[in-house]
Parts: C-alpha cells; structure tokens; sequence
C-alpha cells in the first residue's frame, strides 16, 4: 500500500507543478486556458474558481489515469474562436510568448528539483561516512592502491577538489566519472597526523554502460567500511547450522584476516568450487571467548553465476554522519546538484542514441513506482530525494526534440523563427506519427526493462 501511496502522491506532484508551469505563462502571456487536468480519462473531481485572473475560466480537473495530464488552451486549430476573443488563442500569440509557454512546463519541473534539493539540504539526513571497504580484488581501486579503511576527505576531476560530506557523495562523483569516462582523485585522509595523500581511480579505462551493481564491482568501491559482524541469523540457515550468533565478531577467514564487513560478505560470495560450496574455517571473537568454527555457505544463482551465501546479515552499521547545509550553500548546492543530474540525463540518453550506453538504464512506471515505496520507507529526506530526481528526469525527457513532447514543439518553432515560415500542416502530421512512434517503442523498452529487473 505505502508503495502505491508514494506513487500516486509523486506523479500527481511532478504531473501538477509540470502543467502549471505551462498554466501560469499562459495566463501571464494573455492566452485564455479553458481546462487544467491532472490525470485522462473519467473525470473524478472538477472545480471552476469563482475569483480567477481577469477573463480566464479555466476548469480544474482530476482525472482517472494519473499517467499525464494537460493545459488546454483557446486555439482556432482545434475550435471556432469567437473574434473578441481572437487575441487570446495561443496560436495567435507571438513566436516568444508560444515558446515561453511551452518551455514553462520542463522549467517547472527543474525549479522543483532545485526547491527539493534544497529542501533536503536543510532539512538534513543521515548518510554513511566516506571510508571504505576493502576493494574488490582485481578492481580499478585496488590496483589504485586503496586497501580498505580509508577516509576520503575530497574528490574531484582534473585535479579540482572539493570536500566529500560522505559515502553517497562519493559514490554519485564516482558514477559520473564511470559514465563520463573521467578519472577521478581522491584524497585519503592522514593517520597520527601525517598528512594525507591522493590515489587517482582511472574511470575513463572502464567504459562503462549502465550505472548497475556490476559498474561499481568493476570500480571496486561497493559499499563503506563496517565490523565485520555477524547480524540477524535466519532460521535452518548456513549460518546457524555452523553455530554462528548475532553479535559475532569475525577475526579471521583461513589464513585472511577480516577488517571489515564487505571483504567478508566477498569472501561468503566467492566461497564456491565448481557447483559445491567450499567450507571456510572462521576465527570468531564472541564477547571475551575466541571460537574456531567451520562454515559451509550455501549455494545461489544470481543471474548466471553462482555464489555463497550463510543466510544471516553480514556487516555491523557503517559510522554515520549528519549532512546538512546553510541557507545559501542548501539553496546553491540544489542548483548545482539538480544542474548535474540533468547533464549526466542528457548524456546518458545521447550514449543511448549512439549506442555508447545500453537502453537497460530506461526504466519505466514498475521500477518508479518501486522506487518510490521503498523511498518512502527510509523516510522523508530519501524520498524527496526520489522526487528531485524523477523531476529532473521529466523536466529533461520533455526537452527532447521529439514531436509530441515540448522539446518538439520547440523545435517548431526554432524553425519558424529561422525561416520566417510555420511547420506545414502536412508535415506536422507525419513529424506527430513518427513521434508516437517512438516514443511508444522507448516505452515497449522501459516497460521490458522493468519486468526483466522485478521479475526476470
């Protein structure tokens, strides 16, 4: 339920503020709007305001399928016009007034984002520190040199370093250099005041194609440093046929010592021989006493591979820290972070067109709606978190120059404004047939992806 709740709320919010961008320079520019709908279909609520702006008598409408929505404005293309009111059909209004009213709904859209960032920013949230785990073997970090433990204090690309305020900090500067081919350095922390040193990760070898699991395996970088301490033991599970309890600490694997809880949740996974599981002898610390215990993970699938499991929680909670801004550094990183998000959008759907990225990073209303509940469920930074970016994400597709979207009608009239000539009727109609029908097979795609992540 929490997650159709979240749902609804985030597509009515985002469909709302998108339509009343459009709404608002309308009025401002002097167009008449008859109905504002959020949602099609049947209508389930309707209210006409009696006090509006001077000769409007727009109706506002909830409709069934919250899926989209519209402004629907005086125009003698889709009506008769009665001549008083000429003046005030949008297609009669200048070149600058149509556009502006067009653009207004992807602008609103980004100007939520930067509200919600910066909502976030203030308000605060609770993020794991930047020290990492132990990298993965044979990945880009550890050929960096990093071995688990370190705190990162910066980061940045071509040698521009600015602070990381923590683990999900690095972790987005990270991604944007893995899809941006962009090396990144870091700068690690001193110990017993020596001073600090950098290691520079070579992003640009990876590239890399979708922002997944497997990305940041590849990287190295999977998670921040945690005890390696056993948790939650589940029932008839490796874990409790081999006498392991919550609370435990694990010392050592065989001859490897254990540092953190990442490293040990690797060396579960990588537990296997073929298709048997490989028993591992484990120093555990259980309060004063140290116990030896043999393990015998069981064996998964996880796609094509095979990996071990015990069935109990791996790793104690990472060291958090309070992320929180100022009133113009919040305001200010909104505006930075919603500007990022936005041009790493527009990079990605640009590899996707050339065939630089897969069209797997599409995702349609199953992985939104998914998202949106388990967002909800960590509380309400994380979810206005997930609203900023599905905000951005509306703002940025509706830029696209494709002919049923904003961006095309923009396109329109970027080519009115060149040749002095509006799009023929003619031509209109085949640029509108071809739109839909791309826009229905990147929606095919986007649906296909999210039952192959949910279900496949």
């Amino acid at each position: 339920m929490l997650t159709v709740i979240a749902f609804v709320v985030a597509l009515g919010l985002l469909i709302a503020v998108h339509e009343y961008g459009h709404y608002r320079v309308a009025v401002a520019c002097g167009v008449k709007v008859l109905r504002f709908s959020v949602g099609f279909g049947k209508t389930l609520f309707r209210w006409q305001p009696k006090r509006q702006h001077p000769g409007q008598e727009t109706e506002f409408v909830i409709g069934a399928f919250p899926f989209g929505g519209y402004v629907k404005m005086l125009d003698e293309r889709e009506g008769p016009v009665a001549p008083e009111d000429r003046h005030r059909a949008f297609n009669t209004q200048p070149l600058r007034s149509r556009a502006a009213i067009v653009a207004a709904g992807p602008i609103a859209n980004l100007l939520l984002a930067v509200v919600l960032y910066t909502a976030v920013n203030w308000i605060g949230v609770e993020e794991p520190v930047a020290k990492l785990a132990r990298p993965v073997a044979a990945s880009l970090a550890e050929a960096a040199g990093l071995r688990g433990g370190e705190h990162i204090t910066r980061a940045g690309f071509e040698g521009d370093l600015e602070p990381v305020q923590s683990f999900e900090d690095l972790r987005w500067r990270m991604t944007r250099g893995a899809l941006d081919g962009r090396d990144l350095t870091l700068e690690v922390a001193g110990e017993g005041g020596r001073p600090g040193r950098q290691v520079v990760l070579p992003l640009s070898l990876m590239e890399a194609k979708d922002a997944d699991p497997q990305m940041f395996r590849k990287i190295g970088v999977l998670a921040p440093l945690t005890r390696p301490e056993i948790g939650q033991v589940m029932a008839g599970s490796a874990a409790e046929r081999a006498g392991l309890r919550s609370g435990d600490l694990v010392r050592s694997v065989g001859n490897v010592p254990i540092v953190d809880g990442q490293q040990l949740r690797e060396l579960i996974r990588t537990s296997i021989d073929g298709d048997q599981p490989r028993p591992q002898t484990w120093q555990v610390q259980r309060g004063s006493q140290s116990i030896e215990l043999e393990v015998r993970p069981e064996l998964r699938e996880e796609g094509a591979a095979k990996v071990g499991r015990i069935g109990a929680y791996v790793g104690a909670p990472p060291e958090m820290v309070t992320v929180r801004q100022g009133p113009v550094d919040g305001v200010w990183r909104g505006i930075v972070r919603t500007w990022e998000v936005s041009a790493l959008t527009v990079r990605m759907m640009g590899k996707m067109v050339i065939g630089e990225a897969s069209l797997k990073n599409l995702s349609g209303p199953l992985t939104i709606a998914d998202y949106a509940g388990k967002s909800a469920s960590l509380g309400l930074t994380q979810y206005l978190v997930f609203l900023a970016l599905i905000s951005v994400s509306l703002g940025v597709l509706n830029l696209m120059p494709l002919p049923v979207l904003d961006g095309g009608h923009l396109m329109y009239y970027l080519w009115e404004g060149l040749t002095g000539k509006s799009v023929s009727d003619a031509w209109m109609e085949r640029l509108q047939r071809g739109g839909v029908a791309l826009l229905l097979v990147m929606m095919s795609v986007a649906l296909f992806n999210d039952v192959t992540r949910l279900f496949g």
